[in-house]
Protein backbone atom coordinates (compact mmCIF):
# COMPACT_ATOMS: atom_id res chain seq x y z
CA UNK A 1 0.00 0.00 0.00
CA UNK A 2 1.42 3.08 -1.03
CA UNK A 3 0.53 6.51 1.00
CA UNK A 4 -2.11 9.04 -0.39
CA UNK A 5 -1.92 12.53 0.91
CA UNK A 6 -5.15 14.44 1.89
CA UNK A 7 -6.23 17.21 -0.13
CA UNK A 8 -4.85 19.87 2.26
CA UNK A 9 -1.57 17.67 2.41
CA UNK A 10 -1.28 18.14 -1.31
CA UNK A 11 -1.86 21.57 -0.87
CA UNK A 12 1.03 22.11 1.47
CA UNK A 13 3.08 19.86 -0.56
CA UNK A 14 2.97 22.61 -3.25
CA UNK A 15 4.20 24.85 -0.87
CA UNK A 16 7.00 22.62 0.25
CA UNK A 17 8.18 23.64 -3.38
CA UNK A 18 7.45 27.04 -4.21
CA UNK A 19 10.16 29.11 -4.14
CA UNK A 20 10.00 30.18 -0.67
CA UNK A 21 12.77 29.50 1.13
CA UNK A 22 11.59 29.26 4.79
CA UNK A 23 8.10 27.56 5.19
CA UNK A 24 6.48 26.34 8.59
CA UNK A 25 3.50 24.13 8.48
CA UNK A 26 1.63 24.55 11.56
CA UNK A 27 -1.65 23.26 12.93
CA UNK A 28 -3.10 20.71 15.53
CA UNK A 29 -1.74 17.67 16.62
CA UNK A 30 -1.20 14.61 13.78
CA UNK A 31 -2.90 16.54 11.44
CA UNK A 32 0.07 15.08 9.19
CA UNK A 33 2.66 17.61 8.81
CA UNK A 34 6.03 15.63 10.21
CA UNK A 35 4.70 12.84 7.73
CA UNK A 36 4.52 15.18 4.68
CA UNK A 37 8.06 17.11 5.65
CA UNK A 38 10.18 13.86 5.81
CA UNK A 39 8.30 12.48 2.85
CA UNK A 40 9.33 16.08 1.48
CA UNK A 41 13.04 15.50 2.30
CA UNK A 42 13.43 12.17 1.44
CA UNK A 43 12.29 13.35 -2.29
CA UNK A 44 14.97 16.18 -2.26
CA UNK A 45 17.69 13.41 -1.01
CA UNK A 46 17.14 10.82 -3.20
CA UNK A 47 16.66 12.98 -6.27
CA UNK A 48 20.52 15.26 -5.55
CA UNK A 49 23.14 12.37 -4.95
CA UNK A 50 25.58 13.12 -2.35
CA UNK A 51 23.28 15.78 -0.80
CA UNK A 52 22.72 16.23 3.11
CA UNK A 53 19.59 17.24 5.05
CA UNK A 54 18.98 17.70 8.20
CA UNK A 55 15.75 17.33 10.84
CA UNK A 56 16.42 18.53 14.59
CA UNK A 57 14.17 18.53 17.62
CA UNK A 58 15.09 20.07 20.92
CA UNK A 59 15.66 17.03 22.76
CA UNK A 60 17.40 14.30 20.92
CA UNK A 61 15.44 11.05 22.71
CA UNK A 62 12.38 12.74 21.58
CA UNK A 63 13.22 13.04 18.35
CA UNK A 64 14.73 9.32 18.27
CA UNK A 65 11.51 8.23 20.01
CA UNK A 66 9.04 10.18 17.65
CA UNK A 67 10.70 10.34 14.29
CA UNK A 68 13.69 7.85 14.01
CA UNK A 69 12.08 4.81 14.83
CA UNK A 70 8.33 5.83 14.30
CA UNK A 71 7.75 8.29 11.35
CA UNK A 72 10.66 8.22 9.42
CA UNK A 73 10.29 4.30 8.95
CA UNK A 74 6.51 4.88 7.84
CA UNK A 75 7.08 7.27 5.15
CA UNK A 76 9.69 5.06 4.16
CA UNK A 77 7.80 2.12 3.75
CA UNK A 78 4.41 4.07 2.49
CA UNK A 79 5.82 6.07 0.16
CA UNK A 80 8.96 4.45 -0.93
CA UNK A 81 8.54 0.84 -0.95
CA UNK A 82 11.51 -1.24 -1.46
CA UNK A 83 14.17 2.02 -1.91
CA UNK A 84 16.95 0.78 0.74
CA UNK A 85 18.40 2.77 2.87
CA UNK A 86 20.93 1.95 5.99
CA UNK A 87 20.85 3.83 9.58
CA UNK A 88 23.83 4.59 11.34
CA UNK A 89 23.21 4.46 14.91
CA UNK A 90 26.35 5.41 16.01
CA UNK A 91 25.97 9.19 14.35
CA UNK A 92 22.34 8.77 13.65
CA UNK A 93 21.74 9.68 10.09
CA UNK A 94 20.29 7.42 6.88
CA UNK A 95 21.91 6.84 3.74
CA UNK A 96 20.72 6.04 0.36
CA UNK A 97 22.02 4.55 -2.14
CA UNK A 98 22.88 8.28 -4.05
CA UNK A 99 25.67 8.85 -1.06
CA UNK A 100 22.51 11.66 0.17
CA UNK A 101 22.38 11.07 3.98
CA UNK A 102 19.64 13.06 6.53
CA UNK A 103 21.53 13.47 9.65
CA UNK A 104 19.28 13.80 12.42
CA UNK A 105 20.65 16.10 15.65
CA UNK A 106 18.89 17.20 19.05
CA UNK A 107 19.86 20.62 20.18
CA UNK A 108 20.14 19.75 23.84
CA UNK A 109 23.55 18.26 23.48
CA UNK A 110 26.60 19.93 23.15
CA UNK A 111 28.86 17.43 21.67
CA UNK A 112 26.02 16.69 18.65
CA UNK A 113 25.37 20.43 18.21
CA UNK A 114 29.18 20.74 17.80
CA UNK A 115 28.63 18.20 14.94
CA UNK A 116 25.60 20.33 13.28
CA UNK A 117 27.81 23.08 12.83
CA UNK A 118 30.37 21.32 10.75
CA UNK A 119 27.82 20.05 8.48
CA UNK A 120 26.37 22.18 5.20
CA UNK A 121 22.98 21.11 4.10
CA UNK A 122 20.47 21.44 1.90
CA UNK A 123 17.28 21.28 3.86
CA UNK A 124 16.99 21.74 7.50
CA UNK A 125 13.82 20.91 9.29
CA UNK A 126 13.24 21.76 12.70
CA UNK A 127 10.38 19.68 14.13
CA UNK A 128 8.14 20.88 17.00
CA UNK A 129 9.79 24.52 16.78
CA UNK A 130 7.91 25.43 19.33
CA UNK A 131 10.40 24.15 21.86
CA UNK A 132 13.59 25.69 19.65
CA UNK A 133 15.20 28.62 20.61
CA UNK A 134 15.54 31.23 18.41
CA UNK A 135 19.24 31.33 18.66
CA UNK A 136 19.60 27.57 18.10
CA UNK A 137 17.40 28.34 14.90
CA UNK A 138 19.45 30.95 13.89
CA UNK A 139 22.67 28.62 14.36
CA UNK A 140 20.86 25.34 12.28
CA UNK A 141 20.68 28.76 9.53
CA UNK A 142 23.92 29.40 9.09
CA UNK A 143 24.21 25.82 8.19
CA UNK A 144 21.86 26.11 5.10
CA UNK A 145 24.60 26.03 2.86
CA UNK A 146 25.49 23.24 0.62
CA UNK A 147 25.88 23.70 -2.92
CA UNK A 148 23.84 21.29 -5.35
CA UNK A 149 21.32 21.35 -7.87
CA UNK A 150 18.65 21.68 -5.32
CA UNK A 151 16.88 25.36 -3.95
CA UNK A 152 17.94 25.64 -0.15
CA UNK A 153 14.97 24.97 2.40
CA UNK A 154 14.17 25.33 5.73
CA UNK A 155 10.81 23.40 6.74
CA UNK A 156 9.27 23.91 10.36
CA UNK A 157 6.36 22.13 11.88
CA UNK A 158 4.77 23.31 15.41
CA UNK A 159 1.64 23.25 17.18
CA UNK A 160 1.30 27.26 17.34
CA UNK A 161 2.17 28.27 20.78
CA UNK A 162 2.10 31.79 21.71
CA UNK A 163 1.86 35.00 20.03
CA UNK A 164 4.98 36.40 21.92
CA UNK A 165 7.19 33.81 20.08
CA UNK A 166 9.81 33.87 17.29
CA UNK A 167 7.48 31.80 14.98
CA UNK A 168 4.93 34.52 15.30
CA UNK A 169 6.62 37.32 14.91
CA UNK A 170 8.82 36.02 11.93
CA UNK A 171 5.95 33.90 9.72
CA UNK A 172 2.99 36.09 10.78
CA UNK A 173 4.10 39.18 11.65
CA UNK A 174 7.28 39.37 8.85
CA UNK A 175 9.31 40.99 11.54
CA UNK A 176 12.76 39.87 13.04
CA UNK A 177 11.88 38.62 16.31
CA UNK A 178 15.59 40.32 18.21
CA UNK A 179 15.65 43.87 16.37
CA UNK A 180 11.73 44.38 15.69
CA UNK A 181 12.74 45.42 11.90
CA UNK A 182 10.50 44.30 9.43
CA UNK A 183 11.62 41.68 7.04
CA UNK A 184 13.49 42.66 3.59
CA UNK A 185 12.53 39.68 1.97
CA UNK A 186 9.08 38.59 3.51
CA UNK A 187 7.78 36.63 0.55
CA UNK A 188 10.40 34.65 1.76
CA UNK A 189 8.75 32.97 4.87
CA UNK A 190 5.72 31.19 4.05
CA UNK A 191 3.32 29.36 6.57
CA UNK A 192 0.35 27.09 5.99
CA UNK A 193 -2.53 25.62 8.74
CA UNK A 194 -3.14 21.92 9.06
CA UNK A 195 -5.34 20.76 11.71
CA UNK A 196 -6.70 16.91 12.52
CA UNK A 197 -10.05 17.47 10.82
CA UNK A 198 -8.07 17.09 7.75
CA UNK A 199 -6.29 13.80 8.56
CA UNK A 200 -9.53 11.58 9.46
CA UNK A 201 -8.60 9.00 7.44
CA UNK A 202 -5.44 8.30 9.64
CA UNK A 203 -6.71 8.84 12.74
CA UNK A 204 -9.39 7.11 15.42
CA UNK A 205 -12.36 8.30 16.04
CA UNK A 206 -11.29 8.03 20.12
CA UNK A 207 -8.13 10.08 19.21
CA UNK A 208 -10.24 13.08 17.89
CA UNK A 209 -12.44 12.66 20.82
CA UNK A 210 -9.68 13.35 23.50
CA UNK A 211 -8.88 16.50 21.33
CA UNK A 212 -12.22 17.74 21.72
CA UNK A 213 -12.36 16.98 25.19
CA UNK A 214 -9.71 19.27 26.18
CA UNK A 215 -9.60 22.51 27.63
CA UNK A 216 -10.66 25.35 25.71
CA UNK A 217 -7.00 26.92 25.81
CA UNK A 218 -5.38 22.97 24.47
CA UNK A 219 -8.59 22.34 22.67
CA UNK A 220 -7.30 25.49 20.21
CA UNK A 221 -3.82 24.89 20.08
CA UNK A 222 -3.96 21.18 19.50
CA UNK A 223 -7.40 20.58 17.47
CA UNK A 224 -8.09 24.10 15.69
CA UNK A 225 -4.33 24.59 15.24
CA UNK A 226 -4.14 28.67 16.59
CA UNK A 227 -1.84 30.40 18.22
CA UNK A 228 -2.60 31.47 21.74
CA UNK A 229 -2.68 35.44 22.00
CA UNK A 230 -2.01 35.45 25.59
CA UNK A 231 -2.18 33.45 28.65
CA UNK A 232 -5.91 34.09 30.41
CA UNK A 233 -5.26 37.11 32.92
CA UNK A 234 -1.53 37.21 31.98
CA UNK A 235 0.14 40.10 33.74
CA UNK A 236 2.29 40.78 30.20
CA UNK A 237 1.52 41.12 26.51
CA UNK A 238 3.37 41.86 24.23
CA UNK A 239 1.96 45.37 24.26
CA UNK A 240 3.11 45.97 27.61
CA UNK A 241 6.82 46.37 26.90
CA UNK A 242 7.76 50.02 25.68
CA UNK A 243 11.20 50.24 23.69
CA UNK A 244 14.34 52.23 23.41
CA UNK A 245 17.33 51.38 21.06
CA UNK A 246 19.04 48.68 22.23
CA UNK A 247 22.60 49.26 23.63
CA UNK A 248 25.78 49.29 21.48
CA UNK A 249 28.94 50.23 21.89
CA UNK A 250 28.28 53.78 19.82
CA UNK A 251 25.32 54.23 22.31
CA UNK A 252 26.68 52.39 25.51
CA UNK A 253 28.56 55.82 27.65
CA UNK A 254 25.51 57.72 27.11
CA UNK A 255 23.09 54.65 28.26
CA UNK A 256 25.08 53.96 31.31
CA UNK A 257 25.80 57.67 32.35
CA UNK A 258 21.79 58.49 32.33
CA UNK A 259 21.10 55.75 34.85
CA UNK A 260 21.70 57.21 38.81
CA UNK A 261 21.67 53.33 39.80
CA UNK A 262 22.70 49.98 37.81
CA UNK A 263 22.14 45.78 39.56
CA UNK A 264 22.98 42.27 38.07
CA UNK A 265 20.47 39.77 38.95
CA UNK A 266 21.03 36.44 39.03
CA UNK A 267 18.42 33.36 39.59
CA UNK A 268 21.13 30.61 39.67
CA UNK A 269 20.05 26.82 39.48
CA UNK A 270 21.73 23.24 39.61
CA UNK A 271 23.20 23.69 36.16
CA UNK A 272 26.85 22.58 35.34
CA UNK A 273 26.99 24.17 32.40
CA UNK A 274 26.23 24.67 28.76
CA UNK A 275 25.76 21.01 28.21
CA UNK A 276 23.08 20.10 30.97
CA UNK A 277 20.12 20.18 29.50
CA UNK A 278 18.52 18.74 32.33
CA UNK A 279 18.78 21.70 34.61
CA UNK A 280 16.93 25.17 34.08
CA UNK A 281 19.17 28.17 32.62
CA UNK A 282 21.28 30.72 35.22
CA UNK A 283 18.91 33.92 35.03
CA UNK A 284 21.14 36.96 34.65
CA UNK A 285 19.61 40.52 34.19
CA UNK A 286 21.54 43.97 34.30
CA UNK A 287 18.50 46.59 34.52
CA UNK A 288 19.20 50.58 35.56
CA UNK A 289 17.49 53.34 37.88
CA UNK A 290 17.23 56.62 35.73
CA UNK A 291 16.86 59.74 37.20
CA UNK A 292 13.45 60.12 37.13
CA UNK A 293 12.51 56.71 38.29
CA UNK A 294 12.39 55.00 35.11
CA UNK A 295 13.59 51.69 34.90
CA UNK A 296 15.69 50.24 32.04
CA UNK A 297 16.34 46.56 30.95
CA UNK A 298 19.80 46.82 29.73
CA UNK A 299 20.83 42.88 29.22
CA UNK A 300 19.57 39.79 29.31
CA UNK A 301 23.02 37.34 29.75
CA UNK A 302 20.87 34.24 30.49
CA UNK A 303 22.26 30.91 30.07
CA UNK A 304 23.52 27.33 30.96
CA UNK A 305 26.81 27.94 32.48
CA UNK A 306 28.96 26.05 35.36
CA UNK A 307 29.09 27.68 38.54
CA UNK A 308 32.48 29.54 38.00
CA UNK A 309 31.43 30.30 34.24
CA UNK A 310 27.96 32.28 35.57
CA UNK A 311 29.98 33.67 38.20
CA UNK A 312 32.66 35.06 36.08
CA UNK A 313 29.88 36.62 33.57
CA UNK A 314 28.08 38.18 36.37
CA UNK A 315 31.63 40.14 37.52
CA UNK A 316 32.35 40.98 34.14
CA UNK A 317 28.85 42.08 33.26
CA UNK A 318 29.40 44.51 36.92
CA UNK A 319 32.48 45.79 35.94
CA UNK A 320 30.81 46.28 32.20
CA UNK A 321 28.31 48.62 33.65
CA UNK A 322 29.76 50.05 36.83
CA UNK A 323 27.10 48.34 38.42
CA UNK A 324 26.13 49.18 42.26
CA UNK A 325 25.32 46.19 43.26
CA UNK A 326 24.67 42.10 42.82
CA UNK A 327 21.44 40.41 43.59
CA UNK A 328 21.42 36.97 43.63
CA UNK A 329 18.56 34.70 45.02
CA UNK A 330 19.53 31.91 47.26
CA UNK A 331 17.21 29.62 46.75
CA UNK A 332 18.80 27.38 45.17
CA UNK A 333 22.57 26.25 46.72
CA UNK A 334 22.05 28.45 49.86
CA UNK A 335 25.20 29.91 51.12
CA UNK A 336 26.87 28.22 48.18
CA UNK A 337 25.59 31.07 46.21
CA UNK A 338 27.23 34.00 47.65
CA UNK A 339 30.58 32.30 47.71
CA UNK A 340 30.60 31.16 43.86
CA UNK A 341 30.40 35.00 43.46
CA UNK A 342 32.64 35.78 45.88
CA UNK A 343 35.37 33.22 44.97
CA UNK A 344 35.15 35.39 41.29
CA UNK A 345 35.47 38.48 43.78
CA UNK A 346 36.14 38.49 47.17
CA UNK A 347 34.96 42.37 47.39
CA UNK A 348 31.84 42.00 45.52
CA UNK A 349 28.73 44.01 46.76
CA UNK A 350 26.41 41.14 47.07
CA UNK A 351 22.74 41.39 48.38
CA UNK A 352 21.21 37.90 48.66
CA UNK A 353 17.54 37.61 48.21
CA UNK A 354 15.55 34.63 49.14
CA UNK A 355 12.26 33.70 48.00
CA UNK A 356 9.37 33.17 50.38
CA UNK A 357 6.10 33.49 48.02
CA UNK A 358 5.52 32.18 45.03
CA UNK A 359 6.95 33.70 41.53
CA UNK A 360 3.80 35.17 40.09
CA UNK A 361 3.47 37.11 43.80
CA UNK A 362 6.80 38.58 43.16
CA UNK A 363 6.11 39.42 39.29
CA UNK A 364 2.86 41.12 39.61
CA UNK A 365 4.39 44.27 41.59
CA UNK A 366 6.58 44.11 38.59
CA UNK A 367 4.24 43.86 35.82
CA UNK A 368 2.18 47.19 37.81
CA UNK A 369 5.55 49.21 36.93
CA UNK A 370 4.87 48.33 33.43
CA UNK A 371 1.48 48.89 32.82
CA UNK A 372 2.39 52.40 34.72
CA UNK A 373 5.19 53.00 32.05
CA UNK A 374 7.95 53.17 33.66
CA UNK A 375 10.00 50.19 32.73
CA UNK A 376 11.83 50.28 29.42
CA UNK A 377 13.92 47.65 27.02
CA UNK A 378 16.50 48.56 25.47
CA UNK A 379 16.09 46.47 21.99
CA UNK A 380 13.79 42.72 22.27
CA UNK A 381 14.72 39.96 24.42
CA UNK A 382 12.38 37.40 22.61
CA UNK A 383 13.17 34.87 25.10
CA UNK A 384 12.64 37.33 28.32
CA UNK A 385 9.68 38.38 27.12
CA UNK A 386 7.92 34.96 26.05
CA UNK A 387 8.71 34.02 29.81
CA UNK A 388 6.73 37.32 30.52
CA UNK A 389 3.92 36.65 28.87
CA UNK A 390 2.82 33.49 30.59
CA UNK A 391 2.84 35.04 34.09
CA UNK A 392 -0.54 35.13 35.23
CA UNK A 393 -2.59 35.56 38.76
CA UNK A 394 -2.81 31.58 38.15
CA UNK A 395 1.27 31.40 38.34
CA UNK A 396 3.55 30.96 35.56
CA UNK A 397 1.49 29.26 32.75
CA UNK A 398 5.08 27.90 30.88
CA UNK A 399 6.40 24.79 30.38
CA UNK A 400 9.96 25.62 32.03
CA UNK A 401 11.66 27.72 34.90
CA UNK A 402 10.92 31.37 33.94
CA UNK A 403 14.76 32.28 34.91
CA UNK A 404 15.03 35.16 33.06
CA UNK A 405 12.04 36.33 33.59
CA UNK A 406 12.96 35.96 37.92
CA UNK A 407 16.40 37.43 37.38
CA UNK A 408 14.82 40.60 35.87
CA UNK A 409 12.08 41.11 38.60
CA UNK A 410 15.00 40.70 41.56
CA UNK A 411 16.53 43.63 39.62
CA UNK A 412 13.70 45.95 39.32
CA UNK A 413 12.49 44.78 43.01
CA UNK A 414 15.86 46.16 44.21
CA UNK A 415 15.87 49.54 42.04
CA UNK A 416 12.39 50.46 41.93
CA UNK A 417 10.31 48.39 45.02
CA UNK A 418 13.11 47.45 47.75
CA UNK A 419 10.69 46.39 49.94
CA UNK A 420 11.25 42.94 52.43
CA UNK A 421 7.58 43.30 53.06
CA UNK A 422 5.64 42.77 49.95
CA UNK A 423 2.37 43.88 51.52
CA UNK A 424 3.72 46.93 51.75
CA UNK A 425 4.38 46.89 47.70
CA UNK A 426 0.76 47.51 46.83
CA UNK A 427 -0.08 50.56 49.08
CA UNK A 428 3.25 51.85 47.25
CA UNK A 429 2.08 51.54 43.78
CA UNK A 430 -1.80 52.55 44.76
CA UNK A 431 0.02 56.07 45.92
Amino acid sequence: MVAKLNPRQNEANKLLGSAATHILLRGGSRSGKTFLLIRAICIRAMRAPETQHGIFRHRFNALKGTIIRDTFPKVMKLCFPGVPYAVNQTDWFVEFPNKSRIIFGGLDDKERTEKILGYEFATIYMNEASQIAYGARNMLVTRLAQKSGLALKEYIDANPPTTSHWLYQLFEQKIEPKSGEPLPDPDNYVTMQLNPDANRENLSPEYLAQLEALPERERRRFLYGEYQAAIDGAFWNLDSFKRDSAVTDENFASVRDSLSRIVVAVDPSGCSGDEDIRSDEIGISVSGLDWDGGIHILEDASGRYSPSRWASLVIQLFDKWQADLIVAERNYGGALVESNILAARNSAPIKIVTASRGKHIRAEPVANLYEMGRVVHHGRFPDLEEQLCQFSSAGFQGSKSPDRADAMVWGITELALGEDDWTSIYARLAD
